[in-house]
């Protein structure tokens, strides 16, 4: 009988989820002609396409929907597997740092891995970038999710994410004299919102500041400011504004997963099982 190769799976649910070949080659590290490769010997060892022509793209084909499915339910038993593995014995604490824009996708990796590794203690922080590094550097984390300032070398996922320009719902104009949400400096969205604004020579006041990134959003769901997050920040009465405000174009933001080196074996097993969910979560 034939089986599947996990890899194959998994790089399959990373095009499912993201929609490009060019991007599904880029989160596993592959040139596309080698993720087309491992396609067609998906295709090869079910016997019909998976991918049909959509455009200028590819899209899954019925055969390769009833797929997504199945693959998703083997990686999950062959992580599971995994973990419960690594796990049995394990105890210990994890200093884990995380920036607001990531928290709302922990309960799903944190359910996960305590659920295997039901003796070792997370103490989470949840917090703004340049302190949660101070904290990493200085060694009371051991695993860190943050915007990046510069490579590390002990990065094991960068993430870049489009800024976009955030603003409540129901705006549909703004002032000549453009109103701003921002996080308190130093911020990397700050200095990215303001440099672009400065070289479009647009006029902007700041109409919000807040230390948390909860009260950016308050401020820009109330209407009173717009602000640039990315697309993590999306939330009910939050859009992505008009074309009509003419607002300039925006940098990607990086964020680095970082690891310390001297961590202790359950660290490294979070970290890649978080490694691991958000490179599924990448479109």
């Amino acid at each position: 009988m034939e089986t599947f190769d996990p890899d194959l799976l998994r790089t399959f649910v990373i095009f499912a989820d993201g929609g490009s070949l060019a991007k599904a080659a880029d989160a596993v590290g592959r040139s596309p002609s080698a993720v087309t490769a491992q396609m067609q010997r998906l295709e090869a060892l079910i016997g019909e396409p998976l991918l049909a022509p959509a455009g200028r793209g590819r899209a899954l084909t019925p055969a390769g929907e009833e797929l997504v499915g199945h693959a998703r339910r083997i990686l999950a038993a062959h992580r599971e597997a995994w973990l419960s593995l690594k796990g049995a014995r394990a105890d210990g604490r994890i200093g884990l740092g995380i920036t607001q824009d990531f928290a709302d996708g922990l309960p799903d990796f944190l359910r996960t891995f305590a659920r295997t590794h039901a003796r070792v203690r997370i103490d989470l922080r949840v917090g703004r970038s340049r302190e949660l590094t101070a904290d990493f550097d200085q060694g009371a984390l051991d695993i860190l999710i943050a915007m990046r300032q510069a490579p590390a070398p002990d990065e094991i996922l960068v993430l870049r994410e489009p800024m976009l320009w955030l603003c409540a719902s129901d705006l549909t104009t703004a002032d000549s004299e453009l109103p701003l949400a921002l996080l308190d400096p130093p911020c990397g969205f700050r200095t990215a919102i303001i440099s672009a604004l400065d070289a479009a020579g647009r006029r902007y006041r700041i109409a919000a500041t807040s230390a948390s990134l909860s009260g950016v959003r308050a401020a820009v769901r109330s209407g009173i400011a717009i602000t640039a997050r990315t697309e993590r920040s999306l939330e009910p009465g939050v859009r992505v504004a008009p074309t009509n405000l003419k607002l300039p174009k925006l940098p990607d933001a990086e964020f680095g997963l970082r690891v310390r080196r001297d961590a202790q074996a359950p660290a490294g097993e979070l970290a890649a099982l978080i490694a691991d969910d958000l490179s599924h979560r990448r479109s």
